[in-house]
């Protein structure tokens, strides 16, 4: 099982972990609700998750214009 890190803005691949030993709580999912799960994980069906976060260029670039969060996908 992979656990695979992406920018939701960029889809630029941040990082991936490989191990079936990893729980929800040491990666801090126990602490989202179950709308923020939906949204930021997704599972396929070999068994790898996907996360979906923000990389520092997509984080910087909406801090500098926040009129750009009104867009569907505003970095691609």
């Amino acid at each position: 099982m992979a656990i695979n890190y992406i920018c939701r803005h960029c889809r630029t691949k941040l990082g991936s972990l490989d191990s079936a030993q990893v729980t929800d709580m040491q990666l801090g999912f126990h602490s989202l609700t179950p709308a923020e799960r939906r949204d930021i994980i997704a599972y396929d069906l070999s068994g790898d998750v996907t996360v979906k976060v923000i990389c520092d260029y997509c984080k910087e670039a909406l801090e500098y214009h926040p009129e750009l969060n009104l867009v569907t996908n505003p970095l691609q």
